[in-house]
């Protein structure tokens, strides 16, 4: 599997395969950021909680570097990420 590939199987997976079993992901991110908000007592911003899924995952990624699935859900988040930080800056 080459980078082509695994960022292929990124982009299918955020646009096509967890939007459909998950929803819409600003909106699913802004309603954990607001659960997250309430349990800590501290404001928490979508793309925090992405910050912290991606740190989530680079941990998984450090116990098993070469599952691959790790990887692709850190090129994923931080896609939705840059997507959500910008429609924030709008």
């Amino acid at each position: 599997m080459n980078r082509s590939d695994i960022l292929a199987q990124a982009d299918e997976l955020i646009t096509e395969t967890r939007a459909a079993q998950h929803g819409d992901a600003a909106k699913q991110f802004h309603k954990i950021a607001d659960r997250w908000a309430n349990i800590l007592g501290v404001d928490v911003s979508a793309e925090e909680v992405i910050l912290m899924l991606i740190d989530l995952k680079i941990v998984r990624t450090i116990h098993a570097p070469r599952r691959a699935d790790n990887w692709r859900d850190i090129i994923g988040y931080a896609a939705l990420g840059a997507e959500i930080a910008k429609a924030t800056d709008e």
